[in-house]
């Protein structure tokens, strides 16, 4: 008897225990999860599964890059910016901007508001369209410098053209300049990371995984891709570090992209957010004047750079990008690979379409990912319901990812116009306000757009019943892909 007495207290506080963790355990996922969706998934899973779901919140539910960043990046003093005369004015930006341009001068102010970033003045953006292009460029940079180098990719591959990259850090290295390497633990190789280490070069990799199986469905990771020389000349956009991006050679995946060289003041931006993913990563602070000289004025462009990730820049991009399509009069040009957008940007979207905005959205063709490329059909009626335009790009397949607003605004970078880029990895955007720059980009866009095919309503409502629903099915793991 006594015995059995025992067990039953053991099991009532066990099984009390239990309950408690959840009930805690599901009121800190409501509190904290800004998604409501996110919330109610958590919650159920932590009450459905007792004690499991506990678990399983604790190792992956919880984002503890908020608490960490935030320490290390408060260690770095902050550039000095009173009184820099790079500074762009609101008046300066509406007399660069005078004509059809001048209505976009509120996207600047949102955006300075949600980055506490200051636009610059006195920029150079050049796009280098493919490997073809942005590689010779990158390497020829990385040879000429003398103080510093520091590279960030999300891909980072040891084959042939990977190869050249670590070969001219490791001559960097040799000449003296203070190289750092930053590559995702998820989309980089090993063998890229032995080569530098062995060398000397410090490398380091970004929010290792400590799984059995590192999958490109993991979230939390840089997708960042950056490039900056001595502190003066920086590279970002949407290309990794891989042969694929030589769309010239005969291989079975091609990827076409533009990557963009960037000269003057923004380059510190660039700056600002390796030396912030190399703190989060190694806890050492770059700083001094090999990392971030004095940048003059070096082109017309003026510019900002807006990094955002799942903690201290959350929803930065997606409130841009949400202003600036609120401000667009005639055109909205998009390319993006992987074009899943969540309701909001929809929203805005068929509200600049309902206006009388010309919205024309280039995705391609063939995905390199089926579930994606499911889910993206399965989501394209609520745009072109509206009068939105979507193109389908032919192969190879085409992974820039461009805005362009009325021809004066452009937004270039990292991010797709995806859950995971807006809400789950952390990326690299620049704005521009720059005429010129933004003229021949959408001359690029329209010569894609002559090749594509358009795609109605028509056809995506008549395509087959099972389709549809495997389409559907794909899409309700969009927060995911």
């Amino acid at each position: 008897m006594g015995f059995d007495h025992f067990a039953w207290v053991f099991l009532y506080l066990a099984v009390g225990t239990v309950l408690m963790i959840s009930l805690v355990t599901a009121g800190h996922a409501i509190l904290y999860k800004r998604d409501p969706r996110a919330a109610v998934s958590w919650a159920g899973i932590i009450l459905l599964v007792p004690g499991f779901g506990a678990i399983f919140y604790f190792l992956f539910g919880i984002n503890r890059i908020t608490r960490r960043a935030q320490s290390l990046r408060s260690r770095r003093k902050p550039l000095e910016r009173s009184g820099d005369p790079r500074v762009c004015s609101e008046e300066k930006l509406l007399s660069d901007l005078a004509g059809p341009g001048a209505h976009l001068a509120p996207v600047a102010r949102v955006a300075g508001r949600i980055t506490g970033r200051p636009l610059l003045e006195g920029n150079r953006i050049a796009p280098l369209v493919n490997g073809e292009e942005a590689y010779p460029a990158m390497l020829s940079a990385i040879d000429g410098g003398s103080k510093s180098v520091s590279l960030l990719s999300y891909i980072f591959e040891r084959d042939s053209e990977g190869e050249k990259f670590v070969e001219a850090l490791i001559r960097a290295k040799g000449r003296g300049a203070e190289v750092r390497v930053l590559i995702d633990d998820v989309g980089s190789d090993d063998q890229v990371e032995h080569a530098l280490a062995s060398a000397g070069v410090r490398v380091a990799r970004f929010n290792p995984v400590r799984r059995p199986v590192r999958s490109e469905y993991l979230n939390l990771r840089n997708h960042r891709k950056i490039l900056v020389v001595d502190g003066r000349v920086g590279f970002t956009g949407g290309m990794n570090i891989r042969r694929s991006h030589l769309v010239g050679t005969k291989q079975p995946h091609l990827e076409q992209d533009i990557h963009f060289r960037l000269d003057g003041p923004v380059v510190e931006h660039l700056q600002e957010a390796f030396a912030d993913d190399w703190a989060f990563s190694t806890g050492e602070l770059l700083l001094g004047e090999a990392w971030f000289p004095r940048l003059e004025a070096q082109g017309p462009a003026n510019a900002r750079g807006i990094p955002s990730d799942p903690g201290l820049e959350q929803d930065a991009l997606r409130w841009v990008i949400v202003a600036a399509l609120g401000c667009a009069r005639s055109r909205i040009r998009i390319m993006t690979p992987y074009f899943l957008p969540d309701s909001a940007l929809v929203a805005a979207l068929n509200v600049a379409s309902l206006r009388g905005v010309a919205v024309d959205i280039l995705i391609p063709r063939v995905n390199d990912s089926k579930i994606v490329q499911w889910a993206t059909t399965a989501m394209l009626w609520q745009v072109l319901q509206a009068g939105c335009r979507v193109w389908q790009v032919p192969p190879p397949f085409e992974h820039t990812k461009l805005l362009v607003v009325d021809g004066a605004w452009t937004l270039l970078g990292s991010a797709n116009l995806d859950p995971r880029s807006l809400r789950l990895n952390f990326e690299f955007d620049v704005e521009s306000y720059c005429q010129e720059l933004a003229g021949s980009l959408e001359r690029r866009i329209e010569a894609k757009i002559s090749q594509s095919a358009p795609v109605t309503l028509k056809e995506v409502d008549g395509r087959w019943l099972s389709i549809k629903l495997r389409d559907g099915l794909a899409r309700l793991f969009t927060p995911y892909l």
